[in-house]
């Protein structure tokens, strides 16, 4: 309850000061409403105190003596007579600052409240620092649909037309989510309808054509005698390291990245298994491991422990072979952007091919195979999504390792690589 005084300068200047940690209340006698706060530590803060919509509220209005009393007790009058017109002044400043905040202030607060992975956000922040640079300190409600239209054209022209798209995609993300944060108490946005959609309505988006290369089967001997001669290279060299990445990637259709990052922390050799943590579809996968990854994984623990143990012997830092199955130099320590090896295997093969491409090689390869549409999935860790069936299907590890075998041993067989089965030779062939 806050305590009866007459606020003025000298009143003011004469409160003793509460409790540590405690603050207290003074309610001006002459102006209902209009109080003064007091903490522990003497600050004094002149404060509108009025129920808005039911609500007991206190509108901060400045603090003594930067604020002089009767200056205070003015300000106290204005923000009491919008209360009684039905406005309310909190919910009219934030309206105000959502009129005024930049797309740099809200891709900030996107940051630190929307949960995606780290490598999302640093996509985004790469787009936010090049294609829309000059738009950063703009107001968002000044960014137009005009303005979208031309900057989407001028992308398309100059960085290339998926660019083009990806920058308004991350655009309108961010607008969406600013428009819910700066919203009133009923969900309404102080932000107007996203600019974005007017590509959706013009129908300006450019068109991407869903890429669908993959290692053919005749490709397969030439790519896989170039990837060898990779791994042929001295042990722990980039050009080995990344040859055994490779062929893990088309024998496990796991994504560029899951791969790169994998630890050995995660890899069981005794289960003959692996585990992906943080996943695209945030679910953790596991993963049998055919023959010839266990031999491949085998091998590659061997250098890791031997570098480990030469590296101990010597007093130098860890290599980061302890740590990753395929270590990188970098200051991540994981494998990035092997594109100099990967030239090499397309110079030697005649195969042009990206990393994706080895995913898709496992998928269509399982699919020729005749692998069960729910072991697919699981293998690819593939969300089935409106499958009532799928909810009560349990896939583990190990009814999965003979799918996962069928499918190495016939791409070994049509790489002419011994590995794998016994029966690399006959396996089955794709549809």
């Amino acid at each position: 309850m806050a305590e009866q005084i007459n606020i003025t300068k000298k009143a003011v200047e004469n409160l003793p000061l509460p409790p540590d940690g405690k603050r207290a209340y003074y309610a001006d006698t002459r102006l209902k409403g209009f109080q003064l706060a007091v903490t522990s530590k003497g600050t004094k803060t002149f404060v509108v105190y009025k129920k808005i919509d039911g609500k007991p509220t206190r509108i901060k209005l400045g603090a003594f003596p930067d604020l002089a009393v009767e200056r205070a007790r003015k300000l106290a009058q204005a923000q009491l007579g919008k209360i009684a017109e039905g406005v309310n002044p909190q919910a009219e400043k934030r309206r105000k600052a959502a009129e005024r905040v930049t797309l740099a202030e809200a891709f900030e607060v996107f940051e630190a409240n929307k949960r995606l992975k780290p490598k999302t956000l640093k996509d985004y922040r790469q787009v936010v620092n090049k294609a829309l640079e000059d738009w950063k300190d703009k107001p968002l409600r000044e960014i137009t649909p005009a303005l979208v239209s031309e900057r989407h054209r001028q992308l398309g022209q100059n960085n290339g037309e998926a660019y083009a798209n990806l920058a308004m995609r991350v655009f309108r993300s961010i607008w969406s989510f600013a428009a819910d944060y700066y919203s009133d108490e009923d969900g309404r946005s102080w932000l107007p309808d996203n600019p974005v959609r007017r590509l959706s309505k013009q129908r300006t988006w450019y068109r991407q054509t869903r890429r669908r290369t993959y290692i053919q089967p005749h490709q397969m001997p030439k790519w896989f005698q170039a990837v060898r001669a990779l791994q042929d290279e001295p042990a722990g060299s980039s050009a080995e390291t990344v040859g055994d990445y490779l062929k893990l990637l088309i024998l496990t259709g796991l994504r560029r990245s899951e791969a790169a990052e994998l630890t050995w922390d995660r890899v069981d050799l005794k289960a003959r298994a692996l585990t992906i943590v943080d996943t695209k579809n945030h679910e953790d996968h596991v993963l049998p491991l055919s023959d010839a990854l266990v031999e491949l994984l085998e091998r590659r623990r061997e250098q890791a422990d031997k570098a480990a143990a030469d590296a101990e012997q010597a007093g130098e830092d860890r290599p980061a072979s302890a740590t990753y199955v395929f270590p990188g130099r970098n200051r991540d320590g994981f494998l990035k952007e092997p594109r100099p090896q990967m030239k090499r295997v397309v110079e030697a093969s005649g195969v042009t091919f990206t990393l994706h491409d080895l995913r898709r090689t496992f998928v269509t390869v399982a699919e020729g195979l005749d692998i069960p549409a729910y072991a697919l999935k699981r293998l690819l860790n593939h969300k089935m999504r409106n499958d009532v069936t799928a909810g009560y299907i349990v896939t583990d590890v190990e009814r999965l390792r003979g799918p996962m075998q069928q499918v190495t041993d016939y791409i070994l067989a049509r790489g002419a690589e011994v590995g794998g089965s016994e029966q690399a030779e006959g396996a089955r062939q794709p549809a």
